[in-house]
């Protein structure tokens, strides 16, 4: 059997060193599909071990798995429910252990002609609880 090669997926992460990866994971309800503490080492995305040490702790849960679509919005979607945004007190909790938070969104434009789908809903939403969207895109 062969797979084909997502052309888009996202992932929510929140970047801090206050709490422990376990404190998200109990806040959301959902086990990440990443988590490290800062001065940790990590496996690299080759599958080996890093040479440094993780510079800031993250927790992160990623749709790539769980959503087949080569547009940004049903795995932003996905995200936005499984993680059941916007939570009115996530802003304060950011705030308290100095955290960030963003959606990171992988977009595989080698044809040049594609235009990452992010809805203005989930624009508005990560703005109004501090967060940000970042679009990588690989031509």
């Amino acid at each position: 059997m062969t797979s084909k090669h997502q052309l888009a997926y996202a992932s929510f992460s929140i970047y801090q060193d206050a709490e422990p990866s376990e404190f998200w994971t109990r806040y959301f309800a959902v086990a990440p599909d990443s988590a490290g503490v800062k001065g940790e080492r990590f496996i690299t995305p080759s599958g080996r071990m890093s040479a440094g040490v993780r510079r800031i702790g993250v927790w992160s849960v990623s749709s790539k798995a769980a959503v087949m679509s080569d547009e940004l919005t049903p795995h932003l979607r996905y995200l936005v429910e499984r993680l059941a945004l916007p939570r009115a007190d996530l802003p304060e909790l950011l705030r308290q252990t100095n955290a960030r938070m963003r959606f990171f969104c992988y977009w595989s434009n080698e044809t040049g002609d594609r235009v990452p789908d992010v809805p203005d809903d989930i624009r508005a939403l990560m703005e109004a609880m501090g967060g940000t969207i970042e679009i990588d895109e690989y031509r």
